[in-house]
């Protein structure tokens, strides 16, 4: 063999060597937003509006990594989600409760769960009652809602009309607060001051003399203009959420038609991921494996 044959061999045999062990000591490498790299695409979502300031926080943060993602999100209530998600007008329907308590069985057996977290469902009253009502017994709390119970004098409070600031049927903090908070007896309605619109509810208990109604806990970081209230002695928080103490608290689901794929699915692993669940308790959400009970 001539010494131009020879090198050519050994070079050859080197390169594929090298070729080999790169080979055996690395991981396929992953693809899409898992890698670090950018996706593009869009995602609608629609739900419950105590999961919306959480789906916002997190759109907002996966956005500057995936700035050519469009995502546009609506509250309507966990029903009007589950509805939208089910008939595929939208990629994500936000609830409060699972979508079988909504939603025929047929239709919910083709949703896939996301289960991102808890909600804690906090009782809130006017500042106007908050200063003689610290508590309310469960038995309190059920008389109230339900209005057998229509002055805060026979709970406590003064001597003035007890306004229920109510929730529409589509509303899953309605269906959990009903299941949890009044031992399944429906609450009294009060059409002049219904709303699903968590803000716009917290509003209303803050301008209208007194009133009470209900708001998942994140809606209570940094706001002072209602107060919340113990149920049998015991403050609606995430610490006595996470010890079983406090009752009135449910997970919070995305749902999605099928297996995500795309942009959705980079959203829900985003949302999901270590990195952003380091955010949940910042604003008031609990972490679903700190949780003690179911």
């Amino acid at each position: 063999m001539n010494l131009k044959k020879w090198m050519a061999l050994a070079l050859s045999s080197a390169a594929l060597v090298a070729a080999a062990g790169c080979g055996g000591n690395s991981a396929p490498a992953k693809s899409g937003a898992a890698s670090g790299s950018k996706v593009s695409g869009q995602v609608t979502v629609s739900g419950s509006s105590a999961l919306l300031p959480l789906a916002k926080d997190a759109a907002a943060k996966f956005k500057t990594k995936n700035p050519d993602v469009s995502i546009t999100l609506n509250a309507g209530g966990s029903g009007t989600g589950l509805k939208q998600v089910a008939e595929g007008s939208v990629n994500i329907g936000n609830s409060d409760v699972p979508a079988e308590k909504k939603l025929p069985a047929d239709k919910a057996k083709g949703l896939v769960d996301h289960k991102v977290c808890t909600m804690t469902v906090a009782t809130i009253v006017n500042k106007d009652i908050a200063d003689k009502v610290k508590s309310l017994t469960s038995q309190q709390l059920q008389d109230v809602f339900t209005a057998k119970v229509t002055n805060w004098k026979d709970v406590g409070g003064p001597d003035e009309p007890i306004v229920l600031v109510t929730r529409p049927t589509t509303s899953g903090t309605r269906a959990l607060f009903t299941e949890l908070a009044l031992a399944g007896q429906e609450e009294a309605s009060n059409k002049s001051l219904e709303t699903d619109d968590s803000g716009t509810l917290i509003q209303s208990v803050a301008q209208t003399k007194g009133a009470i109604g209900y708001v998942a806990l994140p809606y209570l970081v940094n706001n002072k203009d209602v107060s919340a209230i113990a149920i049998d002695g015991v403050e609606p928080s995430l610490e006595n959420t996470y010890n079983g103490k406090y009752k009135v608290w449910g997970y919070e689901h995305m749902y999605t038609k099928g297996e995500a794929t795309g942009a959705v699915k980079a959203y829900l692993d985003y949302v999901l991921s270590d990195e952003y669940g380091v955010e949940i308790e910042k604003q008031g959400y609990g972490v679903s494996s700190k949780m003690k009970t179911k």
